[in-house]
C-alpha cells in the first residue's frame, strides 16, 4: 500500500524509483515555497505569518479572493492545521542556512540583507526567477538572474 497513489481519481501503482523522484520533487516543491515566503516577509516573524504566506501563495493573482470569496480563508486553512504545517516544514527550516528557527517560540529570522534576498531569490525554480526579474527590468532588457 505503500507504494499506491492516488491520480486523478484513479490508483496508480508507483515503481520505487518513481516514488524517490516524486518524493524529491515534492520537498523541492516545499522549500521553493518557503523560499518564495522569505521573499515576501521581513525579518523577523512568527510561524503562523509563514503559513500564512505560504498558503497565500495559492490564491496569488485568483480573481475570487478579490470578490466572493471569503477573506479569512487561508487564516481558516492555516489555523487549525499549524501542527500539520509544521511537520511539513519543520525539516527544511531546520536545514536551511538562511533561517534561524526557534521551533519553542514559534519566531522565525531571516536575513534581509542584499546577499540573504539574493540567496533566496536563487533558490527558486529558475522559471520564476525569470518571470520576478523581468517585472523589474523594462521591456526589452534582458538580465541575467
Amino acid at each position: 500500500y505503500n507504494t499506491l497513489v492516488p491520480c486523478n481519481g484513479r490508483v496508480k501503482i508507483l515503481a520505487q524509483n518513481e516514488n524517490v523522484k516524486l518524493q524529491e520533487a515534492l520537498t523541492s516543491n516545499l522549500k521553493s515555497a518557503v523560499m518564495a515566503a522569505f521573499l515576501m516577509l521581513p525579518e523577523s516573524f512568527s510561524e503562523e505569518d509563514l503559513y500564512m504566506k505560504i498558503a497565500g501563495l495559492s490564491y496569488c493573482g485568483d480573481f475570487r479572493m478579490l470578490i466572493g470569496e471569503d477573506k479569512s480563508k487561508v487564516m481558516n486553512i492555516v489555523k487549525p492545521n499549524m501542527i500539520h504545517f509544521q511537520k511539513l516544514y519543520s525539516h527544511i527550516l531546520q536545514d536551511s542556512p538562511q533561517v534561524i528557527y526557534k521551533h519553542q517560540l514559534g519566531k522565525l529570522e531571516i536575513d534581509k540583507s542584499p546577499e540573504g534576498q539574493f540567496a533566496q531569490l536563487m533558490a527558486l525554480p529558475s522559471t520564476l526567477q525569470q518571470k520576478i526579474t523581468s517585472l523589474k527590468d523594462s521591456p526589452g532588457k534582458n538580465r541575467d538572474v
